[in-house]
Formats: C-alpha cells, structure tokens, sequence
C-alpha cells in the first residue's frame, strides 16, 4: 500500500521543498508516500475550483480510500490521528491519498468522492504548507503506533 498525497499547485519555495523532503526521508522507514501534483487554476472568477476537482479526480483510483483535508472536518489530537492512521490502513483496500485542495478549497465532486474527511485545525494554512504539516503529523502518527520516541 502507498501513501499518496494528492495537492493543486506546485510548490516553490525552497525551504519547504527541503522540509517535505526530509519528512519523506523520515516517512520511508513506516510507508511509501508520492506527492502528486495538479494544475493550480489562478482564475477565481471561473469554475477552478470545479477544475482542480476534475483534476484530482483524475488521479484517484477506483479503490483508493480518499481522504479530504477541509476545514469543516473531524480533528483529532496526535494520539487520536494515530489510532485513526492505524485503522484507516487496515480498512483501506487501494491506496490511502489524503487531498490538499487549492486556495479555493475542494469541489463538491471531490468532497463526494471522498471517503473520509480530515481537519488539521480550525486555523487557516496556505495549501503549500499544508503539505508539510500533514507528513510531519503522519511521521508522528508512525512514531505513536510504533511505540518510538518522537511524540511527547
């Protein structure tokens, strides 16, 4: 099983590429994670959001377990994410991808399609750091349910 994780845009800047890289590096021990990118839609005005769901969409299998990271979503403390990872492995029959959607948020088509959803705070982040928050609490949740040292 692979750990996707399915975000609209690119990202730029270097001090988070190297950050997300050192957590991939981390994850490697516990899963095989890919970042999937898809075009970011600059136009508000028009239906991106629709867009970018149409896109992600296109990148989700049939039996891929599909997790939304919106805002009006379940949060959990570290402890309770890890119980969730742990359980949500087990059911999963395709690969897990957990999606980050664009500034506009996710279309209605992907929240459907979506088996879970997922809330990483009441605050709000960039999307681009979002990415970076979601492996380092996947890294955390790995520590828990291993029982390593990391989580405090």
């Amino acid at each position: 099983m692979k750990i996707k994780l399915l975000v609209v845009g690119t990202l730029k800047e270097r001090y988070l590429k190297d950050a997300i890289n050192e957590y991939l590096k981390r994850l490697s021990k516990y899963a095989h994670m890919e970042i999937i990118e898809v075009k970011e839609e600059n136009d508000t005005k028009s239906n991106a959001k629709t867009l970018e769901g149409e896109y992600l969409l296109k990148k989700i299998d049939a039996r891929d377990y599909v997790v939304a990271l919106t805002l009006n979503a379940k949060e959990y403390t570290s402890e309770a994410l890890a119980v969730w990872l742990d359980k949500t492995l087990t059911k999963a029959r395709g690969n897990l991808v957990l999606v980050i959607g664009g500034s506009l948020g996710l279309s209605n088509s992907l929240l459907s399609r979506a088996n879970d959803t997922l809330s990483l705070s009441k605050l709000t982040f960039t999307h681009q750091m979002t990415r970076l928050i979601v492996l380092e609490q996947l890294y955390r949740a790995f520590k828990i349910n291993h029982h390593e040292k990391y989580h405090k």
